[in-house]
């Protein structure tokens, strides 16, 4: 791949701006990061920065709240961190202290994580709203709460505490549903290496071997490429492909399976999230390559509403009609099309949505309706379309030939100025793509 990326911290100093100016003066924003996990006992999860502080500051540590004061004349922007400490950097590894981290990320100023009790109390006076999230730290609710109470109790000396509560969410989701310039840079390498990882699972797989070692490739290209697995990735072979949020990847895969992958990487926490279904033995049997066609159809019936001023649920729409038609066609539904889309009856065989927002989250925020309607599509939006279809092993009522088939096609998507673009399209997507290349890559190897 090519050399590493940086976000500027012109970017973050951006989007911060924004975001007061949306809030107003006489606002205050508070956001805590993450909490570390304990996986077990004294271990923990590898740690990943909350979502919003990190499209803000790009700051990766624990222990941290960022608050945004609009139009404080001594710094709108304040970070409480971890300190330097040599023995803690000795067993965890160095931190940024409070000078790092102005330094670092375009700050106004730091004070220590230890003295927020002492300084926010002061920050809250005069602000008449709070932006944040309640509900996501029970911990840190209480907290707030009480420095809030603190301020109430100082009203007879002329303090003014805050009296309105309001979701932050309520207007960094739809800032973050627009991707700028700087992150769409991001998401594309997380594209990229994602795409080179399921290449190398197609290269590799071999009927014999069990999912796990094609877990395994995939995860090694990700990690030769300095990114980590943005969610659990499912690899499903046979009738494992579907389970549609499939995670053992224990499985065989034998002769004649089909692989569903459904893995994306996060580069600088932003994500990918790509699907391919593909025959083990490289050739698609008769009925595996039928109904692969369908969910490539639809898949192209949804991308062509893929349009900036189209609303966000045409997509799916047209997927569903695409798919209908043609299990109507090869006998796995009967009766009338428009009837059949009614009463949800392709829901047997397809029970998922054609696709979700993604950016930072792999499901990522923004509103997908606005006044009970679905939102229109606007340039800067990014989104998967992923239509698939889910033949269970034991479902009697079809041909026992479409059984256990598994297949899903999934892409990411940026809506442009005059139509779109797909950031994964360098991977086969269709039946005769993929048999090329896989016939390509084990006559080479």
């Amino acid at each position: 791949m090519s050399k590493p990326l940086s976000m500027p911290a012109t970017a973050y100093a951006r989007r911060r701006k924004q975001l007061m100016r949306i809030a107003g003066d006489d606002a205050i924003l508070i956001l805590p990061a993450a909490p570390e996990r304990v996986r077990s006992r004294d271990t923990h999860y590898p740690y990943r920065q909350d979502s919003d502080l990190l499209y803000l500051t790009g700051f990766p540590e624990p222990e941290a709240v960022l608050v945004l004061v609009p139009g404080r004349a001594h710094g709108e922007t304040v970070l409480f961190c971890r300190e330097r400490d040599p023995d803690r950097e000795g067993w965890d590894g160095p931190r940024f202290g409070t000078e790092g981290a102005v330094e670092a990320f375009g700050l106004d100023d730091a004070y220590p994580i230890t003295d927020l009790d002492d300084i926010l109390p002061g920050l809250l006076e005069g602000r008449s709203r709070v932006y944040y999230h309640f509900g996501r730290d029970a911990e840190f609710d209480l907290k707030l709460i009480g420095w809030v109470n603190r301020v109430r109790a100082m009203m007879k000396m002329g303090n003014t505490p805050p009296h309105e509560f309001l979701e932050l969410g309520h207007v960094l989701d739809e800032m973050r549903l627009f991707k700028d310039r700087d992150e769409l840079r991001f998401m594309q390498r997380a594209a990229d290496i994602s795409v080179a990882a399921h290449e190398a699972a197609m290269r590799a797989v071999r009927p014999g071997m069990h999912e796990y070692e094609l877990q395994a490739e995939l995860e090694r290209v990700f990690r030769t490429n300095d990114s980590v697995p943005a969610y659990g990735s499912i690899v499903g072979a046979g009738s494992n492909g579907c389970v549609l949020h499939y995670v053992a990847n224990n499985g065989p895969v034998r002769d004649g399976d089909l692989v569903l992958i459904d893995a994306g990487a996060e580069y600088r926490g932003y994500a990918a999230d790509i699907t391919r279904t593909f025959p083990a033995s490289g050739r698609f049997t008769k009925e595996q390559r039928i109904l692969h066609d369908l969910v490539c159809a639809a898949q192209a019936a949804a991308l062509a509403q893929a349009q900036p001023g189209t609303p966000y649920q045409a997509g799916h729409d047209a997927a569903v009609e695409t798919l209908t038609e043609g299990l109507l066609e090869h006998g796995l539904l009967k009766g009338k099309l428009a009837k059949n889309i009614a009463e949800g009856n392709y829901k047997r065989f397809y029970r998922h949505k054609t696709g979700h927002w993604i950016g930072i989250d792999v499901h990522d925020v923004g509103e997908y309706r606005i006044d009970g309607e679905s939102r229109l599509l606007e340039p800067g939006m990014v989104f998967t379309i992923e239509p698939g279809l889910y033949i269970a092993p034991d479902d009697t009522s079809v041909a026992a030939k479409w059984r256990g088939i598994g297949i899903r096609i999934e892409d990411d998507v940026l809506v442009t100025r005059d139509g779109h673009k797909v950031l994964t399209d360098k991977l086969a997507r269709s039946a005769d793509k993929i048999e090329a290349f896989m016939a390509r890559v084990r006559t080479s190897g």
